[in-house]
């Protein structure tokens, strides 16, 4: 299975929204497609996102005709910015969207553009499996043998194009022999834990358990969970880390039982510009979301409804961030710095 795939100025993505009934690939051929596919989560998790923003920069990069290089630079930064008004909360489409221009930007020509463009998209998604398998391999060392790991929403292949982040550690430690369990959360509104995360599990024979979000107190008050580890949206420079709704509460509830909460993201997932996670934008979604399951209503008519996307992790809550650059602990603005200023090896 190939979550996103380039072909020859068309890319084939897996639709994340017809799974787990139905396993369909999707063609797109512009930038508007790929925009709509982010959108619409037909492709989602912010690495996987960020690949997708730089295959959509390809897609309407090789459909311009100016061969002027100043008008074909104007007429990309319109189609960088469509693309990053798909998902304001996921740095990795944003840090895609800005490398993608520099690279432009050192073009001489629209040919030569083109080809740089095609060459770099490639790379990042490149450097994104790399980046998980790494950082899957230290989180690891953090999992005891015979641990029962909590995990919030998706963060396995589907979400990242390569190996997974909080579950790639998961995946990690299984395949080093551990004697691991898994307790997975449907993750609402959109039960990204239902659909996607024991989909994953499933395919990769790691033994869990589906709960509600509302569970989770309830098996940490019986001592049934040894640590938590989920993936990231956008982490501020101080380390506050904004996630999946629900990830703020479950770092409360690991606070209160003294059960270690981990942040497993490449560090393409940094935004040091932002000092807190009070500057991080959190995206609002469609009501509908909420007020209907598959198309139909389960909530009466005219009520309002509030549907943030993600939620703001504090960085006193979280026992430690895993990049593929290395595991990062307090003080975490010393931590980042060092991770964001070196390269990887």
């Amino acid at each position: 299975m190939k979550v996103i795939e380039w072909l020859d100025e068309r890319v084939r993505i897996i639709d994340q929204t017809r799974l787990p009934q139905e396993e369909v690939y999707l063609e797109l051929t512009s930038y508007q497609d790929m925009a709509s596919a982010i959108t619409e989560l037909k492709i989602r998790g912010a690495p996987a996102i960020g690949v997708a923003g730089g295959y959509g920069m390809v897609l309407g990069a090789l459909k311009l005709e100016s061969r002027d290089r100043d008008e074909f630079l104007k007429e990309l930064q319109s189609i960088s910015q469509s693309l990053a008004s798909t998902r304001p909360t996921a740095r990795n489409l944003f840090q895609v969207i800005e490398r993608m221009n520099k690279v432009a930007e050192a073009g001489k020509d629209a040919e030569q553009i083109k080809k740089a463009l095609v060459n770099e998209a490639a790379k990042v998604h490149a450097e994104a499996a790399e980046a998980d398998k790494k950082l899957s391999q230290l989180g690891a060392e953090l999992i005891g043998d015979g641990f029962s790991i909590l995990t919030h929403c998706n963060t396995g292949p589907l979400a990242t194009a390569g190996y997974g982040t909080a579950l790639g550690i998961i995946k990690w430690a299984h395949g080093q022999g551990k004697n691991i369990k898994v307790f997975a959360t449907e993750t609402r509104p959109l039960c990204q834990g239902a659909r996607l995360t024991a989909w994953e599990l499933k395919r990769a024979n790691i033994p869990f358990k589906l709960i509600t979000d509302s569970m989770v107190g309830y098996f940490m008050c019986q001592a049934k969970i040894n640590c938590i580890i989920v993936g990231a949206d956008r982490i501020a420079g101080n380390g506050d880390t904004a996630n999946k709704i629900g990830t703020y509460t479950l770092s409360v509830l690991s606070k209160e039982h003294f059960v270690p909460f981990y942040i497993a993201a490449p560090t393409t997932t940094i935004d040091p510009k932002l000092s807190t996670g009070d500057e991080i934008p959190i995206e609002e979604r469609s009501p509908e979301e909420i007020t209907h399951i598959h198309g139909v209503r389960v909530a009466p008519e005219g009520v309002e409804v509030l549907n943030p996307a993600f939620d703001v992790t504090p960085h006193q809550h979280i026992t430690a961030i895993i990049t593929e650059k290395g595991i990062i602990r307090e003080p975490y603005g010393e931590g980042i710095r060092g991770v964001t200023n070196k390269e990887a090896t």
